[in-house]
């Protein structure tokens, strides 16, 4: 079966994301669940231990508060509270931790720390109706988008029966725990343009819920600080008002509670805390101090008042689960990891704190035993074991009236191995994260690898003069060898599911799908091995082109061709080192600075060193092959030579400036940049006279081959750029005032869509069917392809320049201006062909992914651009228009290697073809090679702090490329109708 070379890429890409899929299903591992009933109830609970007869009661000690208020601030970091500077943040929450009877602390959350996951699988907000305590896994980021509601089973929420519960806030709540509030009111967390009408619609509740007796627990989650850190980090001038803001809020609870205190009644508990940190650029997900640290701070009459500030002590976030539940006389939730937090308890008797910690050890037993197949052996149930055997003996001492210090210092003692069973215990469940499903990884490891040998072996075909790939499909599927596969993969396949103890994805596809994935594995390693065999008899010589180089029929490399494929190769080694992947825009920085050099060495070569003849020299700096050297005299080469010779050393000051724009990676992420030198309110009108001098040099370098009506069409939508940007506080007018109100934006950002899409009709020639000469009609409609290239190119940048943050516009032109130099003076004039210009446009694109200041970290994702134009959360348009910023520098590039290609047939009609399948081949090795690593890396210490995040970008990437490989085979398949 013959293929195009960029049906066949885009082919094989479209397979390795499903393999990729089915790999990180396996790796990404489910969280712990436990096999308790549905429901705990008391007589569910264990028995208090009793030496030398039957067990006690299974009675709960008293309740320790009646009512519960969780406030909950969003991306409230531990230094807003306990820092230098949170006297002045948060005066009053302050006085309450050094003065008031309150509790403090430092609650960790566990990476990767974004809202969802904190909320459902972490106890951050801790609540009877909120949570499970168990910890979160990356996969939960994507699930952040659209939660699903919670099985009461799994979640606390279960538990609270009884309890009246009342809920303001984040409608994430509602979507988990749909059937759990007796009221609630949700606002959608999503929209990050707005932080303040989203928490006003938490506060306006307040006044009127602290007035009633009719609840038990209130929630309030506000978004308001989240909102601000991604807008303009955690340093804005807006943070201040907003942290005062919830400290009057806090004030106002706990005065209210004070007001309602009766006396002989149980007291009340007020907690603040929050979900995650705030990274120094405003946002989170990742695994620095600032986004895992948050302040967990318990204010309540049971506690002992404070003489002055003390050292906060540090907790886990899946500690306030146990603590609460405990605290409010409930069962704690069956797939908690959490251990109760024993200074709450202080003011309890003896009795009641050992049997606290005997209930919390008696769950993480449960949930450890259904968990780990070997539970006996740990060090964690046999400490528990013990120190239970010892409170049964401290229990019958207790009961028979003892009193002596023998006694006291004996529960001391079972208190203290209590703590150290919980700590192992937990610590044990807590490494159930790096519990991987085995089988669904290899399979999808497996199926990445042999699509990739295929990509490899049809090399020489692909990149041919033909560009056409000749697959043996039939003579694969007719042979013997195809049939013994499928039967040794199936009876593989029954023998690892009927054996294995754990769970298993690929185990439990229907029978239909196994089959099919069998068969299509069989069939590749049987192409695999005619391909090889075809190519063995070849020796060293393969005639054809060659996968660099098209001008010979041997393979040939130049100096250019052994710095790219060295790099490339150097770029995936790299992947196996954690310090690599953090600052990998290091890599790409210097790759890219190399690259510009040897482009400028071979510049040099061309015009100074190389001996022509006058006909040859007169071929290499004319313009055209429809030109002639009448028409350029002596004299217009000079300046052309100069330009070229400028454009390698003006885009390396280019790329220097951008590394100053935005500081990302781990090590230097924190040292200001120039960014944030703009963003900073004093410097406002320099913003706004960059970003003005930026659009207006956008429009100089998009518009040159506009007609009249889409230039005025592109000049409204840049204009419309501005003002989304004025209207949302960016920049600001001459003549605005700097205290006005900035507003959302919303109508400013339609308008720039109403104009950039507008620009496609206005755009478009004269249709083919009006012209009768066949001839004349090919042109016209390769006219009509080459107008939509370049209206595809006119939408993305005018996109871009409305997506990217206000101080990224400095990018984009820096961008568009290379490309323009490069492709007018260095990829025409030295004669690059299609395999060595896609892989420059690649590195172009990597780096300028890292210059807009985006890392492998999750953090540095900027969601606030999936909301520019939308009046309320929409999840689709969202999520695409977050992936569209994201990867705008990969997408620029992407999209310029289209148009350049395809105006470069005359010389190589098949340079599309070509450059698609490099771009496959540059995507799929490292990809492939990730998955190896990542694997072999499985129980490496920074496995999710570095690793995990990496992998989710190179799968995205991976997925970007499959779609761009399919517009590369789209706009070959118009060229080729347009010649037919």
């Amino acid at each position: 079966m013959k293929l195009r070379s960029s049906v066949f890429a885009s082919f094989i890409l479209t397979l390795e994301v499903i393999g990729m899929a089915l790999f990180l299903r396996g790796f990404f591992p489910a969280p712990v669940k436990s096999s308790l009933p549905s429901k705990s109830k008391l007589s569910d609970l264990p028995r208090e231990p009793l030496s030398g007869g039957s067990p006690n009661s299974s009675r709960l000690p008293q309740p320790l508060f009646n009512r519960v208020v969780i406030m909950l601030v969003d991306a409230l970091r531990e230094d807003f509270v306990f820092g230098p500077s949170g006297r002045m943040f948060m005066p009053y929450t302050r006085h309450v931790v050094e003065r008031g009877s309150s509790s403090s602390f430092v609650a960790k959350a566990r990476p990767p720390t974004v809202t969802m996951p904190r909320i459902k699988d972490n106890d951050k907000t801790s609540l009877p109706a909120l949570t499970t305590g168990s910890i979160p896994g990356f996969i939960d980021v994507v699930m952040n988008l659209n939660s699903p509601a919670l099985r009461k089973t799994t979640s606390f929420a279960g538990q609270t029966a009884g309890k009246r519960i009342v809920f303001y806030g984040d409608d994430t709540w509602v979507r988990l725990f749909p059937k759990h509030f007796m009221e609630h009111d949700g606002t959608t967390s999503f929209f990050v343009s707005d932080y303040t009408e989203v928490d006003n619609n938490v506060t306006r509740h307040l006044d009127s819920t602290l007035k009633r007796d009719d609840w038990d627990i209130l929630i309030l989650h506000y978004l308001g600080l989240d909102h601000i850190g991604h807008i303009s980090g955690p340093h804005s001038s807006l943070i201040q008002p907003k942290l005062l803001e919830m400290d009057d809020i806090l004030k106002k609870i706990h005065s209210a509670l004070i007001s309602k205190e009766a006396e002989g009644s149980l007291p009340y508990l007020l907690v603040l805390c929050g979900d995650h940190g705030m990274s120094e650029t405003g946002s989170h997900g990742g695994s620095s101090e600032p986004e895992v640290n948050t302040p967990l701070v318990l204010i309540s009459p049971a506690f002992k008042r404070k003489a002055g500030m003390e050292k906060p002590g540090v907790v886990e976030q899946v500690d306030l689960t146990p603590t609460l539940a405990l605290g409010l006389g409930l069962p704690i939730s069956q797939n908690s990891v959490g251990r109760v937090i024993l200074s709450v308890l202080e003011e309890t008797s003896l009795r009641d704190q050992l049997r606290f910690l005997h209930l919390n050890g008696h769950q993480l037993s449960c949930l450890l035993r259904d968990s780990t197949p070997g539970y006996e052996k740990e060090a964690g149930f046999e400490q528990f074991r013990v120190a239970e055997k010892a409170h049964g003996t401290w229990m019958k001492l207790y009961l028979e009236g003892n009193t002596s210090e023998v006694l006291s210092n004996m529960g001391k003692k079972v208190l203290k191995q209590y703590l150290e069973a919980l700590a192992a215990m937990s610590s044990a469940l807590s490494k159930q994260l790096g519990k991987y499903d085995m089988y669904s990884m290899i399979a999808g490891m497996v199926f990445v690898f042999q699509l990739l040998l295929v990509l490899l072996l049809a090399m020489p075909e692909a990149l041919s003069g033909e560009a056409v790939v000749d697959i043996p499909v039939l003579s694969a599927l007719l042979s013997l060898p195809f049939y013994l596969l499928c039967l040794l993969l199936a009876s593989v396949h029954v023998l690892v599911c009927t054996s294995t103890e754990s769970s298993c994805y690929f185990c439990s596809l229907s029978w239909g799908l196994v089959f099919a994935a069998v068969a299509f594995s069989s069939a590749v390693f049987c192409i695999l091995i005619s391909m090889a065999a075809r190519r063995l008899p070849l020796g060293p010589k393969i005639h054809g082109k060659s996968p660099l180089r098209s001008g010979g029929s041997e393979w040939s490399l130049s100096e250019l061709d052994v710095l790219l494929l060295a790099g490339t190769v150097g770029h995936t080694l790299s992947l196996a080192s954690s310090s690599f992947v953090e600052e990998e825009h290091q890599i790409w920085y210097f790759l890219l600075n190399t690259l510009c050099l040897a482009v400028f060495q071979d510049v040099c070569r061309k015009y100074f060193r190389e001996k022509r003849s006058p006909g040859d020299e007169e071929e290499t700096v004319l313009p055209s092959k429809d030109c002639h050297s009448s028409d350029h005299p002596k004299a217009e080469i000079y300046p052309e030579k100069w330009l070229a010779l400028a454009t390698p050393p003006f885009t390396l000051v280019c790329c220097r400036l951008l590394r100053s724009l935005n500081q990302t990676g781990v090590q230097w992420a924190h040292i200001p940049d120039v960014g944030h030198w703009l963003n900073s309110s004093e410097h406002r009108t320099v913003l706004s006279l960059l970003a003005a001098f930026c659009l207006v040099l956008i429009y100089l370098l998009v518009q040159r081959r506009c007609s009249w009506v889409s230039k005025v069409a592109l000049a409204l939508g840049l204009v419309g750029v501005y003002c989304y940007r004025a209207a949302v506080g960016n920049v600001s007018f001459p003549w605005q005032r700097s205290g006005q109100t900035t507003s959302k934006g919303t109508v400013e950002a339609r308008f720039v869509y109403v104009f950039i899409l507008g620009i496609h009709p206005l755009h478009r020639h004269q249709g083919p069917s009006a012209i009768a000469d066949h001839h004349s009609r090919c042109q016209v409609e390769e006219q009509g392809i080459m107008g939509d290239l370049q209206w595809l190119g006119l939408v993305v940048r005018c996109c871009f320049a409305l997506f990217f943050a206000h101080h990224n516009l400095p990018v984009l032109c820096c961008c568009l201006l290379i490309q323009t130099l490069m492709a007018q003076f260095i990829w025409k004039k030295l004669h690059y062909d299609a395999a060595q210009t896609t892989i420059m446009h690649y590195w172009f694109g990597q780096a300028f992914f890292y210059f807009q200041g985006n890392s492998n970290n999750i953090a540095t994702v900027d969601i606030s651009v999936g909301f520019v134009g939308l009046e309320s959360y929409v999840e689709a348009p969202a999520i695409f228009l977050t992936a569209l910023s994201t990867y705008a520098g990969p997408l620029l590039w992407a999209c310029h290697l289209v148009c350049h290609l395809s105006s470069q047939r005359d010389r190589s009609p098949v340079a599309v073809g070509h450059g698609c399948y490099c771009l496959a081949l540059l995507r799929s090795v490292p990809a492939a090679a990730y998955i190896v690593l990542v694997t072999v890396l499985r129980y490496h210490l920074f496995i999710w702090s570095v690793f995990s995040p990496k992998l989710l970008y190179e799968s995205m990437h991976l997925l970007l490329t499959a779609g761009i490989c399919l517009f590369f085979n789209t706009m070959e398949q118009s060229h080729s109708s347009s010649k037919s």
